[in-house]
């Protein structure tokens, strides 16, 4: 049986619980994450899990400014759809964004963008896969599992001081 460890870890953005086996990375959630957004069983509490104190490390060069690129083993568990969303958020540099209809032509379903939404709010590794990059058709941040402030946040924080938030 595999044993899933998590750590929690204080950022800008609030405190987030990542959580990894020993194969990779397999989630970063968020404080208030509806539990049933990413789902992973049991997990132990492990402040010395080699996996977890290197995104931990990782993560601290992201939010001081000297990282743009993650380089972690990363251990999705989704659907085949679902993994492909994810794979094509890693290729989106850092500073840039896409839209979902954007994604869904990369991925060869350009009628798909709905379903390349769904998938990326199940990212369950948020901020390493930046699906904060994604924005929607008319250049408004849209949904995000950590809130919109925290998405405007890591977007400011990759050079984009001009995002919109959606108004009411």
């Amino acid at each position: 049986m595999t044993t899933i460890a998590h750590l929690h870890y204080s950022s800008p953005v609030g405190r987030l619980k990542l959580v990894a086996s020993q194969h990779g990375l397999m989630a970063i959630l968020w404080e208030n994450d509806d539990p049933n957004r990413v789902r992973l069983g049991e997990t132990a509490e492990d402040a010395n899990h080699t996996i977890l104190r290197e995104t931990a490390q990782q993560l601290d060069d992201y939010f001081a400014g000297r990282r743009t690129i993650f380089s972690l083993p990363l251990a999705f568990n989704g659907t085949d759809f679902q993994k492909q969303v994810w794979q094509a958020l890693l290729a989106i540099p850092f500073g840039e964004t896409r839209t979902y209809g954007q994604l869904a032509a990369q991925l060869g379903k350009p009628s798909a963008s709905r379903a390349v939404g769904a998938a990326n709010g199940k990212n369950p590794i948020s901020i390493i896969a930046p699906c904060h990059r994604v924005i929607g058709g008319n250049g408004k941040l849209t949904g995000f599992a950590g809130g919109l402030e925290a998405k405007a946040y890591l977007l400011g924080l990759e050079g984009h001081s001009n995002v919109l938030l959606p108004t009411a």
